[in-house]
């Protein structure tokens, strides 16, 4: 039942269309503009990158937050070496503001790419998933810089992330920080299996969702960004 209530919550909290509501404040129906979709990349496109940049920064917080909640109420948050179980637990709870962005219930079931609201719920299942974020993060912003295409560099950087997760587990093993949980018999492996899984499935979801934005960049179609004052 806490799980339950938690993957609600969670989900109603994520389906806060905050694309819509800014450009409902500047006077748009943000979805009527430039690609139709709600997500920070074409508010800032519409609205100017200060707008965007908000629209990211509040569709980042819907992710992290209730995430973060559910592990301190979990108490799964603050912990690396996690029983397979209750690291399933707090991931079920992950995925719903996720799910609460791209199927957004109070515009019919439509809504964006979950990109960003994606990478608050991996900072906010913390710390396991809060430093492969971080590598994320500058995979995107180095593709980014150099091809100016969102959703490349959001496919690009989604499909690195299980790499991320598997560094980390590797590098906590030889650090000793799986001692004790390996002494109780839970081995590191089967704690890094369910982080491994959910960042595959992840980045398998990013590159399904922008396979209209690969198939324009290979068209040599889709816009480039200008955010780093660049043409």
């Amino acid at each position: 039942m806490q799980i339950a209530l938690l993957f609600v919550a969670a989900f109603l909290v994520g389906s806060i269309p905050f694309g819509l509501i800014i450009g409902r404040l500047k006077g748009i129906d943000i979805r009527k503009h430039g690609s139709g979709n709600i997500g920070s990349t074409n508010v800032g496109r519409v609205l100017g990158r200060k707008f965007g940049l908000v629209c990211f920064a509040f569709d980042l917080l819907k992710g992290l937050v209730p995430t973060l909640i559910a592990g301190i109420i979990m108490d799964t948050a603050g912990r690396l070496a996690i029983e397979p179980v209750e690291a399933w637990k707090w991931m079920i709870v992950m995925v719903a503001p996720p799910l609460g962005h791209i199927f957004c219930p109070w515009i019919g079931f439509k809504g964006g790419k979950g990109v960003a609201t994606g990478f608050g719920t991996l900072l906010g299942l913390f710390p396991v998933l809060t430093i492969p974020a971080a590598g994320l993060l500058a995979v995107w912003l180095i593709s980014l810089w150099f091809k100016r295409y969102v959703g490349l560099s959001s496919a690009l950087a989604a499909g690195s992330l299980p790499l991320w997760v598997a560094a980390e587990f590797v590098i906590a093993y030889f650090a000793g920080v799986f001692h004790e949980a390996s002494v109780r018999g839970t081995s590191p492996l089967a704690m890094a299996v369910p982080f491994m899984i959910l960042t595959t499935l992840l980045a398998a979801l990013v590159v399904v969702k922008h396979r209209e934005n690969l198939r324009r960049v290979m068209a040599g179609t889709e816009p480039r960004v200008t955010w780093f004052g660049r043409a």
